[in-house]
Formats: structure tokens, C-alpha cells, sequence
């Protein structure tokens, strides 16, 4: 009897010694998942374009496709080779996120220099644009979303890493892919929201059985398209500060801490000139406008390098395949 008391007592400890593991991680991940809220946010705004044009009943189809090649490309790839990176070579995390944030710097960029008029959007690594059937063209789409996907994960994932306090592998492991599947999980519900928030519109103005519910149905019809153009406005302008701040960061990372220091003055002196109430979002804004600044001044940069050099060497090395 008194051994089974102790093989009680023994699984009751074990029990609590999990309990709190599981409070750990859950408290881990919500403040790294937190501190990648910026390029969550470009991830949910830019992700919807790539369902335009498509048959309703293929949208939400198309969302968990994205949605699963996303959480493959954050569990299967990016966690394991973060976490190898964090343990055995932490000096290349600086570098590789820097060159994340430079390809997002490019991207936005070449969405601003194409809403101008100059040049044409960029479709994949090629400078290509989804064409062909329908069955082709969401095939081209989805993996399209996924490439993109792909980069926005990886400044996730390791913004993430770098926000996790140093424990345990494991522990840092099972947090990294609490945060993976959480913030894909609202990503992707986020997304879906969007896409088919228009067929509720249609729904309830349809079906509502009170004026006030039909009203807000084409209430929301009729905002969509403004909406859905906003999204774009948001999430270039997402990912031109996220992309910016990256690389600023990481050249303070790397010993060059000018950038990084004159932002943090601009942004104080701005936010001076403010109520003291609204110091602290006017802080936050000048250093994002200024990020976001000196990422489109990046990218601008970048997009004949990506398009002259990057481009066709990616094709003569892939024959132009995404």
C-alpha cells in the first residue's frame, strides 16, 4: 500500500511538473507570437490577393491550402532549422533575417513603383504571372501564396526564437510550434474572414428577416471592394515597415548601430511635439513611418538587382519555375 501511495504521490508531482510546462509554453508563446504581431499583420493583408478573381466556392478551398503549406513550411522546415541555427550558429540568424527582410523590401517596393506606373508587378522569382486554366491558375496562385508564405514565416518564426527565452530545447521547441500553429491558425481564420465576408453580405441582404440586417448585408457588399483595396494599401505598407525595421535591426545586430540610433531620436523628437498622453503611439508611428521609409529606399534599390540579375538568374537555374 505504501508503494502505490509513493507511485501516486510521484505521478501527482510529474502531473504538476507538466501542468506548469504547458503554462510556460503557453505564456512563451503568446509574448513571442506578440513581438511577430508586425509581420502577422503583413502576412493576413497580403495573402487575400492571391484569391481574387476566383470562383466563390473555391476560395475557402484555396485558404486551407495556403494554410496547410503554411504550417508545413513553419513545422517541418523553419522550426527545425531556427532552432539548429540558434544552437549551433546563432551568428547567421542576424544575417538570413536581414535577407528576408530585404526580399520584403523588394516586394513592397515593386507593389509602389507598379501602382505608379512604372514597370509591371512582380508575379514569381522569374518576374512571371499566374496564367493558363482555372485549375492551372489556382494551382499557380496557391503556390504563389505559399512562396510568400514562406518568407513571411521565416521573419515570424525567428522574430518568435529571438523573443523565447533561453531553457530547454524542448521547451523552446514545443514553444516555437505553439506559436507556429497559433499564428497561422489566425492568419489563415483571419483570411478566410475576408474572402467571404462579401457572400454574407450577399446572405443577409438575401435572407435577413429584419430591415437593420439586410441594410448592414449590402452595407457590406458595398464596402468590400474599398476594403479589399485598403488591404493592399495596409499590407504593402506592412511589409515596407517590417522588411525596413529587419534590416535596421539587424545592422545595429551587426555592429552598425547609426540607423537604428537616428530613427530612435526622429521618433522621440516627433513624439515630443505631441499631448503627453499620445507620446507613446506617436513614438511607435515615427518609427514605423521611418522604417517603412528606408525599406521603400531599399527596395527601390533592390528592384533592378532583383529584376535584371536575380530574375533571369532564377530562371536559367529553375527554367522559370516558381
Amino acid at each position: 500500500m505504501s508503494g502505490l501511495l509513493a507511485l501516486l504521490d510521484d505521478v501527482a508531482a510529474i502531473a504538476k511538473v507538466a501542468a506548469a510546462s504547458v503554462d510556460d509554453i503557453a505564456a512563451q508563446a503568446t509574448k513571442a507570437g506578440a513581438k511577430a504581431a508586425g509581420a502577422l499583420i503583413d502576412d493576413a493583408a497580403v495573402t487575400p490577393k492571391y484569391l481574387t478573381g476566383f470562383e466563390p466556392a473555391r476560395e475557402l478551398p484555396m485558404v486551407w491550402r495556403i494554410a496547410r503549406g503554411s504550417i508545413f513550411n513553419k513545422l517541418v522546415f523553419l522550426l527545425p532549422v531556427g532552432l539548429a541555427l540558434n544552437e549551433f550558429a546563432p551568428w547567421m540568424v542576424a544575417p538570413l533575417l536581414m535577407l528576408g527582410g530585404a526580399y520584403l523590401c523588394f516586394e513592397g517596393a515593386e507593389k509602389v513603383a507598379h501602382a505608379l506606373g512604372f514597370g509591371a508587378e512582380h508575379g514569381g522569382p522569374d518576374g512571371s504571372h499566374p496564367t493558363g486554366p482555372p485549375g492551372h491558375l489556382e494551382e499557380q496562385r496557391v503556390r504563389g501564396a505559399i512562396k510568400t508564405d514562406f518568407i513571411l514565416s521565416a521573419e515570424i518564426m525567428t522574430i518568435a526564437l529571438a523573443a523565447i527565452p533561453q531553457t530547454t530545447f524542448w521547451m523552446e521547441a514545443a514553444t516555437l510550434a505553439t506559436v507556429a500553429v497559433g499564428i497561422t491558425a489566425v492568419v489563415y481564420g483571419a483570411v478566410a474572414l475576408i474572402v467571404k465576408a462579401d457572400d454574407l453580405g450577399l446572405l443577409m441582404a438575401a435572407k435577413g428577416r429584419l430591415g437593420l440586417t439586410r441594410g448592414l448585408g449590402r452595407g457590406i457588399v458595398r464596402a468590400m471592394p474599398g476594403f479589399m483595396k485598403l488591404l493592399v494599401v495596409v499590407g504593402t505598407a506592412a511589409m515596407l515597415w517590417v522588411g525596413g525595421s529587419i534590416v535596421i535591426h539587424g545592422l545595429s545586430e551587426l555592429g552598425w548601430h547609426w540607423p537604428e540610433e537616428v530613427i530612435h531620436h526622429w521618433s522621440v523628437a516627433l513624439a515630443q511635439l505631441a499631448p503627453l498622453s499620445w507620446q507613446g503611439a506617436m513614438a511607435w508611428l515615427g518609427k514605423a513611418a521611418l522604417d517603412g521609409l528606408l525599406g521603400l529606399a531599399l527596395g527601390v534599390v533592390l528592384i533592378p538587382l532583383g529584376t535584371k540579375l536575380v530574375g533571369p538568374m532564377w530562371t536559367a537555374v529553375f527554367g522559370g519555375k516558381a
